[in-house]
């Protein structure tokens, strides 16, 4: 993960995330059909919460992978939860992964080397990891810090002229 730069940063509000989610599902809608959804945590759940609804996929399962970091680099990964092993069959054919963003691509790796034939797919992608993802929906450069709806709370923001 990048270094949080403020002068590259991205708030995503709640609003706009839900319509890049949707834009997600709409762009994959012809990919499938797709026997199940397996969304990367944390930053997959929301997203895949959307895409499910709006694919009608009933079949949602996690994969759990931690990356030790303090929201400014990213660690080493550590599986703690892996996929069902029902659908690891047929190489993951069939199977819809869905993360928030692919920022270095090693999250995507891993789960890309469990589920080789899945579909993988982000809302947000920055340029060194768009090649391990199939579909997304918006990129941004590999300096920019996404700041999430889940990760920000309500607080005034000052005009631009008064920021100095």
């Amino acid at each position: 993960m990048a270094t949080p730069n403020p002068e590259k940063a991205f708030p995503v509000s709640w609003d706009q995330f839900h319509r890049d989610a949707r834009a997600l599902a709409w762009r994959i809608s012809g990919a499938g059909p797709f026997r199940a959804i397996v969304c990367i945590t944390r930053g997959g759940l929301v997203p895949a919460a959307i895409v499910t609804r709006e694919l009608g996929i009933r079949m949602i399962e996690t994969v759990c992978i931690a990356s030790y970091h303090d929201y400014q680099s990213q660690g080493q990964l550590k599986v703690i939860k892996e996929v069902a092993p029902h659908l690891l069959t047929e190489g993951g054919e069939g199977i819809l992964v869905v993360d928030d963003l692919v920022d270095t691509g090693k999250t995507a790796q891993v789960v890309r080397d469990m589920l080789p034939k899945s579909h993988i797919a982000t809302v947000y992608a920055k340029p060194q990891g768009r090649p391990m993802v199939d579909t997304f929906v918006t990129e941004v450069s590999q300096d920019t810090w996404i700041y999430f709806p889940w990760d920000m709370g309500y607080t005034f923001q000052p005009p631009i002229r008064d920021a100095g």
